[in-house]
């Protein structure tokens, strides 16, 4: 077949990754490939693991699931091998970020058409989803949905012109419409009645449904067998093992139906795929989610000619249309076996459902969608010539910020051993003598739970740790004063009975972040239950400190708990007295709530800001937005971040000192300047975060990097002359926690102003 098109990149997941977006984006390249034999097909996976995987000679560029600076390469390396067409193969899930949201980066800087499937269309999006389809919809020439479901949530829900989508259909195998009974001897089922379920291995698919059905069946067909095909998915896997799987073996023996249950755990190739499909009777999708706008496995299922029961959901309901397969309602043990019992005993409909099914899916099969996706892709460079966008060109750094370092876990692991987190290191050697502390295991809580939300690869050790470091909190909190001790010997003794306001109010914020951040739900339960304990005496605290790590905590254990009562006015208590302090300690030329500068100073306008944005208290954002401009002023010297100096302070009307300057002052600056920008929209307070994380980099005083690479910890602090340099738990945690938040943040980088527009429309 003829196109002028000569170069296509998929951008997506690739074979031998295990999930469906692999197997798609596999097929199609290959499909394509196939039929037109003139055109160059190439892939540009996305890695979820750190080794990646073994690809085929097709892919040319792999990008890094959670390394933003990753998708900007793919951009330059696609914009430079003058590709005429990008296929992007989208779902929330695959892509690193908030929402997924790394994958603009990527798109923001191509310059060739974009032509983007989506996977999921969703209903009730998220804000946090709906902006990133926002810009995911204005940045493509042409969007691609599998069901008129996809096409109508487009077009109702995102506004989507008509002229923009294409409705193309999963594609499938070319299968011949066979007996079944044909090759079971293969398989040892001969003589069986099949039926089959296949897919990566999840508690959403409800398969125990079906083996819940089965005593039913098997009573009145004692030859039937339920295959249940494919591996556990590698991400339910890697965090709770087996147990899914072996929950439904023990279902299985305890049902009686053991002898009728076949797992067979691996995840096959397309070619073994479609023998199993062969030998079965009848296939059964039970899923759970009846959002579900496609579904490959169905599409194979019915493109092989099965009879077919499956739940409602979205695809299965335009699939099955018209007779071709049975609908049952979600959970519905009697229904599935009601119906698989009236299909074996009807063997008539049961061959005419089959028929339908094969025939309808002539039109998936992969040839024809990939003739589908071309006249797509030739549509899409149409439609560019009538909006082309400007030649590509190497970006500068003041377009095109620094990439940040890469995540090294290295020294935080070297610093925790079982009871927790060590407090000192000697060089980047953990030092016994000095024992742990409620604050740094307070801090490495937090930092566990950021992880976790931006999806690094290291999260499922990240909440390992994070247990380790909640366990410490749990034995620091002392139930006698309601108060957390702080400092903790090697010897595993509590070296006081009462530890600072400013350490319970750290351990708060930890609390609070776990409580209402966290997807693990032993962290959150136990975290919860600390902070209602460790919560009341906070109200009484003196510390401004204090106040705003607790703040802190409350804020985002509110995520969660938005109507937890003590909370609520502990957070309006607090706050009106952090306001209280600024205004009544601040003057023109000192408008702080205290008469010194001294550590972890950001800290307390981040606090009155984050509280007065969500209160919708104008009165706290203004104050607290004046006085980080002002420390952020103070702060900056020759064009780079200047801390506060631990040795001396900044006393009103004295001199500040300037060393030692300590890592905990830039985490501080720049968790606030962030917090500015989301409340603000204002570009110039991402710059600011960026100008002070760049201090850990080596923008400082001495032009010295703080951030040791090769060990993954931070120096201590910046003295007149040279760097400290032992790599202490503070230090390595302010600078972890600043690279996390770094990361979290950088998806609103760019066109922050232009995405408001896009949003508002969205929703108009």
């Amino acid at each position: 077949m003829e196109t002028d098109i000569r170069r296509i990149a998929a951008v997506g997941g690739y074979l031998p990754r295990q999930c469906g977006i692999s197997t798609f984006t596999t097929d199609l390249c290959e499909s394509i490939a196939t039929q037109y034999p003139d055109t160059r097909v190439i892939a540009l996976p996305v890695n979820d693991r750190q080794n990646g995987y073994s690809y085929p000679e097709r892919v040319r560029f792999e990008l890094v699931q959670r390394e933003i600076a990753s998708y900007r390469r793919a951009a330059d390396f696609l914009n430079i091998n003058d590709v005429d067409t990008v296929s992007l193969q989208h779902e929330f899930g695959i892509f690193g970020g908030p929402a997924g949201s790394h994958v603009l980066a990527l798109l923001n800087e191509l310059r060739t058409p974009i032509v983007t499937t989506l996977h999921t269309v969703l209903q009730n999006p998220d804000p946090e989803q709906r902006r990133v389809m926002a810009e995911l919809i204005q940045l493509s020439d042409r969007l691609v949905v599998m069901s008129s479901h996809g096409a109508d949530f487009l077009r109702t829900i995102y506004d989507v012109p008509e002229s923009k989508i294409d409705l193309i259909p999963h594609g499938i195998p070319d299968v011949p419409f066979v007996d079944p009974n044909y090759n079971k001897d293969k398989f040892g089922v001969e003589g069986k009645t099949v039926l089959l379920t296949f897919g990566l291995l999840s508690p959403n698919k409800g398969i125990e449904n079906v083996i819940n059905a089965l005593p039913a069946i098997v009573e009145r067909h004692p030859d039937v067998v339920y295959i249940v095909l494919g591996a556990t998915h590698p991400h339910l896997r890697r965090d709770q093992g087996e147990t899914y799987r072996l929950s439904l073996e023990q279902m299985a023996r305890d049902n009686g139906v053991g002898d009728h249950v076949i797992f067979h755990n691996r995840f096959v190739s397309i070619e073994e795929l479609i023998e199993f499909l062969g030998v079965a009777n009848i296939y059964v999708t039970p899923y759970y989610n009846m959002d579900q706008i496609v579904s490959g496995t169905l599409a194979y299922a019915l493109g092989a000619g099965k009879a077919i029961i499956s739940t409602p959901y979205w695809y299965a309901q335009e699939l099955l249309a018209d007779g071709r397969g049975i609908l049952v309602p979600p959970g519905d043990t009697a229904a599935i076996a009601d119906n698989v019992i009236a299909l074996l005993e009807d063997e008539t409909e049961l061959n005419a459902m089959r028929k339908r099914a094969y025939v309808y899916g002539r039109d998936m099969i992969w040839s024809q969608v990939a003739q589908r996706y071309m006249e797509s892709f030739e549509r899409a460079r149409t439609d560019r010539c009538h909006k082309p966008r400007g030649d590509f060109v190497l970006s500068t750094l003041e377009r095109r910020p620094g990439e940040l370092p890469p995540l090294n876990l290295d020294h935080l692991r070297r610093m925790t051993d079982d009871t927790g987190m060590l407090q000192h290191a000697t060089f980047s050697v953990p030092n016994y003598d000095e024992g742990y502390t409620t604050d740094d295991n307070a801090r490495a809580l937090i930092l566990s739970v950021l992880l976790e939300e931006v999806g690094d690869p290291t999260a499922a050790e990240a909440r390992q740790l994070g247990c380790r470091y909640l366990a410490f909190l749990n034995h620091a909190f002392n139930p006698q004063t309601d108060r957390f001790r702080n400092f903790f010997s090697y010897s595993r003794t509590w070296l006081e009975e009462t530890g600072s306001e400013d350490s319970h109010g750290r351990a708060l914020w930890a609390l609070g972040t776990t409580a209402g951040r966290s997807n693990d739900p032993g962290l959150r339960g136990l975290a919860g239950r600390l902070f209602d304990e460790a919560l009341p005496v906070a109200v009484d605290f003196e510390s401004p400190r204090a106040w705003a790590f607790s703040l802190m905590g409350i804020m985002d254990f509110m995520r969660r708990f938005y109507g937890h009562r003590e909370a609520q006015l502990a957070r309006t208590t607090l706050a009106e007295r952090l306001l209280e302090a600024f205004r009544s300690n601040g003057r023109e030329d000192w408008p702080w709530c205290e008469n010194r500068l001294s550590y972890c100073n950001a800290k307390l306008p981040h606090a009155l800001m984050l509280c007065g944005h969500w209160l919708e208290r104008s009165d706290m954002v203004d104050t607290g937005l004046q006085a980080l401009e002002w420390l952020m002023n103070v702060q900056r010297e020759d064009g780079h971040f200047v801390p506060i100096g631990c040795h001396g302070w900044y006393n009103c009307d004295a001199e500040k000192a300037r060393f030692d300057q300590q890592p905990v002052e830039a985490h501080a600056s720049v968790s606030a300047c962030l917090e500015a920008y989301r409340i603000t929209g204002q570009d110039r307070w991402l710059k600011e975060a960026r100008r002070t994380f760049e201090w850990f980099l080596g923008r400082n005083d001495l032009r010295a990097p703080l951030y040791n690479p090769m060990t993954g910890g931070c120096h201590d602090g910046l003295a007149p002359d040279r760097v400290n340099q032992n790599e202490g738990a503070e230090s390595t945690l302010s600078f972890l926690l600043s690279l996390m938040e770094m990361r979290l943040s950088e998806s609103a980088v760019k066109h922050s102003d232009r995405m408001s527009d896009i949003l508002a429309a969205s929703q108009s």
